[in-house]
This record gives structure tokens, C-alpha cells and sequence, in this order.
């Protein structure tokens, strides 16, 4: 692994996730680096098939990846780069090489980074969710399968664990439909279930308007309700990480609870300006995370509930 590629890794981390950067700072060194290569070939990827950068639109200072030809090309080309790192060829590209040595390192089957992009392609083909366990399946694997892979990176793969991260994921991407879903709906995205829209009345195209932010605050918040279990769950994970990485994961857990429950709080303004935590915020929230940790040492977790949304299991080597 080279000092170039770990900078690559650094960089893109910083500048895409100020709140998973912040959280990444609590591990081990070693947990770290592994945290932030994984962390780099999903935003690549991400970044590839939104034509963004490090999650943003493109600029004249910060362009966007060279388009190959369309969505659809481009989501070949990441297929068939991510099978080629995890065979084990060679990688020019940062972002594949990164997650090569992530792979190599932990024993991640490629069957979760593919996973993964079959998220992006359920955003190409412009997928419908019609109910609440169509937007979990897609939870499922754009975050969900990160959180697989995460664990595998702070050296657990027990089933109960790996069910615990992929809840965390899950209810990190509820938080962020949450949040982002009158930005979703300006590039015709929409995560929302529509049996909800029905119940509320919504149209199926510009449920998004001003004159809908009441209906819109009370789905957000449905939302919002509807990821505690999951970050209940996740918290129930932390005894069988090591206890840096419980930190590391306490302090994500918190910062991104705390968006939701902001999101929740400011309703129909919900959507004025993006819902971020303050500095100071994040302080609170990483001492509190502290405390997570170290409960977590002597704390018996409660059974994680039926109930949730069941992940298809997967074998590691």
C-alpha cells in the first residue's frame, strides 16, 4: 500500500464525509486505513454514477469523473473494475486499488462490493419503491452492505454481529432520505415508498412542492421513526466490537441519529438548508460516544428484534 494511495483515501474521506471523517479518527491506525480505502471506492463509485465529486456537483475547480457514455456504462465499467481488484489484478485507479487492499486484507467476498453497486444500479434503471420493504432492500445495499464490510474491517464476522452493522447502514440511509429528499426528488429521485405518498394524498411527481411540505414533514418523520429500531439494534452490536472501533462506531451512530432527530424537529424547514451537526455538536456526541464504548463492556445487549428487515447472509472466507 502506498503513501500516494492512502493520501487519495484521506482526501476523498475529508472532503466527501466531514461526520464519517470525524468518527474515523477514533480508531485504531491500522482500523483507520482500512476505514478510509473502503471508504474511498464507495464514494468513487457513487461519485462515478451521479457525475459528482466527492458528492457534490461538478464545478470549474472540482470537476466532475469523465463521463464513459451514460449511467448505464458507466455502472458496467465499475462492475468490471470492482471483479478485476478483487481478483486480484492490477489497479492504476486509486479507488480500485484501495479497495483491493481492503479486500486482501480482511477476506471481503466480492459478492459485497458488487452488492453494493447493484444499489447504483436500482438508481440507473430508475427503480420504483412501492413499499417500505422495497426502500430497505435498497438501504440494504447501498449502506447496509458497507456496514458487512465495515465489520469485517474491525475483524468481526459472527452473524449476530454482521446483522447489527448492516442495521446501523440501514438506519444511516433512512436518516439520509430523510434529509435529502426534495434534492433526491430535483434529479428525479424518490426513495419514499409510494404506498406512504398514497396515504397522504401525494402526487407521485412533485410531492416535493412548497404546498406539500406539511404531508412531506409528516413522511420525513415517519422516516426518522421508523430508522430507530435499527439504530437500536446497532447499539446492541457495539460489546463485540473492539473498543476504539465501539467508539469509532458510537460517534457515527450519534452524529447521524442526531441529523435525523434535527430533520424531524424543523418539519416543513426541513428542507431550507442542508441538516448538518455542529462542532460543538459533534463534541457532545463523541463524549457521549465515549460512554457508549465503554458500557458496551459490561452492558448485555438486548435480543435484536423479529421484526426488522432480515439481510440475505453472505460467506467470508
Amino acid at each position: 500500500m502506498t503513501t500516494a494511495l492512502l493520501e487519495h483515501a484521506y482526501r476523498s474521506i475529508d472532503v466527501g464525509s466531514r461526520s464519517f471523517a470525524t468518527a474515523s479518527r477514533l480508531f485504531a491506525p491500522a482500523t483507520r486505513r482500512s476505514a478510509v480505502l473502503l471508504y474511498a471506492w464507495c464514494r468513487h463509485c457513487d461519485d462515478v454514477v451521479d457525475g459528482q465529486q466527492h458528492g457534490f456537483a461538478a464545478t470549474a475547480t472540482a470537476p466532475a469523473p469523465a463521463p464513459v457514455a451514460d449511467g448505464d456504462d458507466r455502472l458496467r465499467r465499475l462492475y468490471a473494475r470492482t471483479r478485476q481488484a478483487c481478483a486480484g489484478e492490477p489497479m492504476a485507479e486509486p479507488a480500485f486499488a484501495a479497495l483491493q487492499a481492503v479486500a486482501n486484507a480482511h477476506g471481503i467476498p466480492v459478492e459485497l462490493p458488487l452488492a453494493h453497486l447493484d444499489g447504483f444500479a436500482m438508481d440507473t434503471a430508475g427503480h420504483r419503491y412501492r413499499t417500505f420493504d422495497d426502500t430497505l432492500q435498497y438501504c440494504y445495499h447501498v449502506a447496509g452492505v458497507v456496514g458487512l464490510m465495515m465489520a469485517r474491517v474491525m475483524g468481526v464476522d459472527d452473524e449476530a454481529t454482521l446483522d447489527r452493522a448492516c442495521d446501523l447502514g440501514i438506519a444511516f440511509q433512512l436518516t439520509n432520505i430523510a434529509r435529502d429528499i426534495v434534492d433526491d426528488a430535483a434529479v428525479g429521485r424518490c426513495y419514499l415508498p409510494e404506498s406512504w405518498l398514497d396515504a397522504r394524498g401525494l402526487p407521485r411527481r412533485g410531492f416535493d412542492a412548497p404546498p406539500h411540505r406539511g404531508a412531506l414533514a409528516v413522511l420525513a418523520a415517519q422516516l426518522i421513526d421508523a430508522a430507530e429500531p435499527y439504530y437500536a439494534s446497532a447499539h446492541g452490536g457495539l460489546a463485540a466490537l473492539p473498543l476504539r472501533s465501539a467508539w469509532a462506531v458510537g460517534a457515527a451512530h450519534g452524529v447521524y441519529r442526531e441529523i435525523g432527530l434535527r430533520v424531524r424537529a424543523q418539519g416543513t424547514h426541513a428542507w431550507d438548508r442542508r441538516v448538518t451537526t455542529s462542532g460543538a455538536a459533534k463534541l457532545r456526541l463523541l463524549a457521549r460516544a465515549t460512554g457508549m464504548a465503554l458500557r458496551s463492556r459490561w452492558q448485555a445487549a438486548a435480543p435484536r428484534p423479529a421484526q426488522l428487515w432480515q439481510r440475505p447472509s453472505v460467506a467470508f472466507a
